[in-house]
């Protein structure tokens, strides 16, 4: 990777981030964001320089391709890095997501908790667990029903090497701006219903990506996924 592709990605981490914090002090909840770099298709080496531009979180949509950057890039990244799973998760992918990934943000059923929390090696801490609400009952997306979140928030908190962290989104494509705002402020009072139920573990709402990060954030949003505007276009 040349120096002027790592300076790139170094520049627009520093200004997702001052625009984050402007948006955070902007919304009325008062929450800092947290970003998550969608590292999906990009090589390790511009993972790398993410990393030493001060980037920990990173997110990946495909099971082969992320355990191989992220063992390839064990010894050359520090160990507070985080690796999120972010795509839909199929049943004969979740030993490979469990020993190898830090957070699912992804969890739509009761099957797939069961498998993660099976495969998760001793030796590893508590797999960190997102809800994914397919809060506009939109048939191209993965998800739960609002109304079902309740049940697998119950199954995931009795699952031993499961944590149950919080909520996540993806909207519908093609929705108006008044649209995606109801969206995000359901998703916030789901959020906020299971805060109530199980307390302070209950901390991340990850929702909003590049095209609709500021209305996200506005809502609540305390984590957002953003990889084009970090990274260029993907590879191919």
């Amino acid at each position: 990777m040349t120096t002027k592709v790592s300076e790139k990605i170094t520049n627009n981490l520093a200004e997702i981030r001052q625009q984050l914090q402007i948006l955070a002090e902007e919304s009325q909840h008062g929450q800092s964001v947290k970003l998550l770099a969608v590292s999906k298709k990009h090589p390790p080496e511009a993972i790398k320089a993410a990393v030493d531009a001060g980037q920990m979180h990173f997110g990946e949509n495909y099971v082969q391709e992320a355990v191989d950057k992220i063992t390839q890039l064990k010894e050359q990244v520090p160990d507070p890095v985080q690796w999120h799973f972010i795509g839909p998760v199929q049943s004969n992918k979740t030993k490979d997501i469990a020993q190898h990934f830090d957070w699912v943000q992804s969890v739509e059923r009761e099957k797939i908790a069961r498998r993660l929390n099976e495969q998760r090696p001793d030796s590893l801490e508590q797999l960190n667990i997102l809800l994914q609400v397919n809060i506009d009952d939109d048939d191209n997306k993965s998800g739960l029903a609002p109304e079902q979140v309740e049940e697998l928030a119950e199954y995931v908190m009795s699952c031993s090497k499961l944590k149950l962290r919080g909520l996540m989104t993806i909207l519908k494509a093609g929705t108006t701006e008044e649209q995606r705002k109801q969206s995000f402020q359901h998703m916030f009072r789901l959020y906020e219903q299971l805060q109530q139920t199980y307390g302070g573990q209950v901390d991340t709402l990850s929702m909003g990506m590049s095209a609709d990060m500021r209305q996200a954030v506005l809502e609540g949003a305390n984590m957002v996924r953003i990889g084009t505007a970090i990274f260029g276009e993907r590879e191919s």
